[in-house]
Parts: C-alpha cells; structure tokens; sequence
C-alpha cells in the first residue's frame, strides 16, 4: 500500500508566513508540518510516500530528505501545470497500482488511519473518504451518507440554519483511501478536482463510494495564521492524543525567568524577568529583558527587545521586535520584519 500527500498549494490562506516557507514544511511545535502527516502514515503501517508538490518543491525535499530518517520512503513529484486535486492525484499515482491513501497537504489529524483502510477493505469500496464534524460547516462542503456509509450527495458551503448548526455537520476531511479503478477514471494532464469533479462523477456511476467518521479523531485545517496558532495551543494544552510535544532545550535561560507550559527551541537566549506562558519558540530566539509571550508562536532566531509584549501573535523567521512595542491577538508577521520600538499593533 502506498500514501499520496497531495502538498502542492500555495498557501495562499496562511500568509504572510508561507512567502519564503513552502506550507508543508512551516514548523509546527517547532516540526515540519508534513511530519506529523507521515506519523500518521507509518503508524498505520503505510511506509512508501509520494509527495506531489508544486510551489518551491526544492525547499521542501532539502527538509525532508529521502525520509529514511523518519522511517518512510519519499518519492517527490512536481506538477508541470496546476492540476488540481484529483489532476495530481492522477499524475502522481501512475505508477501506482494498488490502494493508495491519499491525504490533504493542510490537515492536521491523528487519524487511525488503519481503521479507514480496514473500512474501506471490509466495504469493497473503491472509494471511501473520511469525514469529521465541525461546528460550522457553512465555512466547507458537508458530504451525506446513508445509514449503510453509501455517500449520497455533496453540499457546497450549506446555510446556517437554527441556533447557528445545520442537521449535519460532517465536511470532507481531506483523507481518501482509492482504488486505482479512481484514477483510471481521471482524464490525463487536466484540471481536475476531487470535490467538484472526481467524486461526483463516481456517484452518477454508482460506484461503491463510502464514508468513514472521523468521531474521536483530532482534525484541524491549517489553512490560515488563527487556526495555525490554534494548533499550537491544542498542541501545548496535551489536546492532540499520540503527538507529543518535543522536549524543551532551555538552552541560555536566564535563572528569574519565568516558563510555564511553554516549548523552547535549540540554542535560544533569555534574559532575566522574561515571562513565557502558553507559548512555542522557535530554535535561535533572543528575548531581552522583561518581555513577555503568551499565546504566541516565534519562529527560529527571531528577536525580541526588552519590555515587548506579544499575545496571540505569530511571527516568523529572523524578525526584529522593539523595545516596549505591543503586539495583540491577531498579529502575524512574515520573515525579517521589523517592528520598530514602542509599537502598538
């Protein structure tokens, strides 16, 4: 059995953050995100990969190598056109003649995903995608299954209805478990999509396509910096069952700082009265004196002047924030910015 991240977006929702950072690979509790997709993956046992890319490709291959440090073999593909995600899947899966698994690029989950293939195998499906509930679903597609998992029909985007919920609030996860039957059925170098095309075409066939529920999974898009900063949060809450959090290097820690429930990276400075709470520091990140974090992500080598306040902000690589500047909830910067001194955003 093989895997297919389907790792070829932009990451157009999640800027400023993913201008000079590919969106596989922006550090998630200071990982790679792919890394937690293929935790997943070979924990089901799944150890052949194929990561099929198509903004800054080198980038991400100089991060993850041939997978062999992860325990997992990766073969990369780039697009030679936008292809959509059904389009790739058909190009990247050619060489692929058995059940493949294909996953979303942008989903953080710790999905058994051996309970989807034995679904899937126990339903002689060749198709089945993996649903999860959310609280509103008017923000995705709902998908409807009957009570035997047939998927029935797909909603684009429904209506709020009642107290703010729809009856059903099952969306696409973004897990897929095809057969290649799926792909032969694909027109070659085209546009196409899983969503508007694949899947309802396999439905006018009446071909075996079923549901599995994702009901105590964890599940979270990382399409944007809210939600990117949520993740984190669950992440240091203990929230994410089977991830845990990498151990803390405290490296040059002043003694009257003060961490609570915080990751710091590899070879970061801290000097004394410094407050972290609830928070995740990249590797290499000075913070002067008196400054406090909380709710925050910092990526590598970053620094922050004395008497800084940062609450609920995401900042990237090698930025420069200055003394007594505030940034409130909400505040992302991209790489190398520069928040000069006594800033209010």
């Amino acid at each position: 059995m093989h895997a297919l991240i389907l790792a070829g977006g932009k990451g157009t929702r999640l800027r400023p953050l993913t201008v000079y950072t590919p969106k596989p690979v922006v550090p998630v509790m200071n990982r790679p995100f792919l890394l937690y997709q293929i935790d997943i993956l070979r924990k089901a046992g799944i150890h052949d990969i194929t990561l099929s890319l198509s903004y800054q490709p080198d980038k991400i291959e100089q991060i993850l190598g041939d997978g062999s440090e992860f325990g997992v073999r990766i073969r990369y593909l780039t697009e030679p056109i936008p292809l959509g995600t059904g389009g790739a899947y058909r190009f990247a899966s050619e060489a692929l003649n058995d059940t493949t698994v294909v996953l979303n690029g942008d989903i953080l989950t710790n999905a058994d995903l051996t309970k989807v293939v034995e679904f899937h195998a126990a339903n002689k499906a060749e198709a089945t995608i993996a649903l999860t509930p959310v609280e509103d679903p008017s923000k995705y597609g709902l998908v409807e299954a009957d009570k035997q998992h047939r998927v029935k029909r797909f909603v684009e985007k429904p209506e709020r209805s009642g107290k703010g919920k729809t009856k059903n609030c099952n969306i696409n996860a973004g897990i897929y478990v095809l057969e290649p039957s799926v792909r032969d059925s694909i027109a070659k170098n085209e546009n196409r999509s899983f969503e508007y095309h694949v899947f309802p075409d396999l439905l006018v066939k009446g071909r075996p396509f079923f549901a599995y529920q994702l009901s105590e999974s964890y599940w979270r898009d990382l399409g944007t910096p809210e939600s990117y900063l949520a993740a984190h949060i669950d992440m240091l809450a203990g929230g994410i069952a089977g991830f845990e959090p990498p151990k803390t290097n405290l490296g040059d820690v002043a003694t009257h700082s003060h961490i609570e429930r915080s990751l710091i990276g590899e070879n970061c400075t801290i000097k004394p009265n410094v407050e972290i709470i609830n928070s995740v520091i990249g590797a290499g990140v000075h913070i002067e004196e008196k400054a406090r974090i909380e709710n925050s992500v910092i990526w590598s080598h970053t620094r922050v002047a004395s008497a800084a306040t940062l609450d609920g902000a995401v900042i990237a690589r090698s930025c420069h924030i200055g003394r007594n500047a505030t940034l409130g909830p909400g505040t992302v910067l991209g790489d190398k910015a520069t928040i000069p001194d006594y800033s209010r955003i």
